[in-house]
């Protein structure tokens, strides 16, 4: 892992985001409450929570760290039908909070994925990206899509 113990301690934030398309009939299941196994956003939203505090069990050289909060926002598509999920991860720390958002938004998508397969497997994944970063010596960063 890189040393951080030089850097100083400041306010980070990052924003992730990612979507996973589905057939409408998949939708309106998540949307009216009919998936088999349960409450498709409501897992999936637990799973961003758990994934986003579980960053560094998964990525090898990811600094553990005690985040502050954990959002996440789902909002369901139409055109195309899916559902994007955005995850705000922030902590006061040496070190950045990308990787935990980044990780919260996957798992989140992959429970969806899990809540919904039985009814459609050809769900897709995608669009998974850091949106923002504040803080850290590195400064701020913003997506540019333009």
């Amino acid at each position: 892992m890189v040393d951080v113990s030089e850097k100083a301690v400041t306010r980070r934030i990052a924003v992730a985001e990612g979507f996973i398309s589905m057939r409408p009939a998949t939708l309106a299941a998540i949307r009216e409450g009919q998936v088999a196994k349960g409450e498709a956003i409501a897992v999936s939203r637990l799973a961003a929570i758990g994934g986003a505090k579980r960053a560094s069990e998964t990525i090898p050289l990811c600094h553990p760290i005690g985040l502050d909060t954990v959002d996440v926002e789902v909002v369901e598509s139409m055109d195309p039908p899916g559902v994007r999920m955005t995850v705000r991860t922030s902590v006061a720390a040496r070190t950045g909070v990308e990787m935990e958002a980044l990780c919260g938004v996957s798992a989140g998508l992959l429970a969806m994925y899990d809540m919904c397969k039985a009814m459609d497997r050809e769900m897709q994944i995608g669009e998974v990206r850091l949106v923002s970063k504040q803080g850290g010596r590195s400064g701020d960063w913003y997506r540019n899509e333009g």
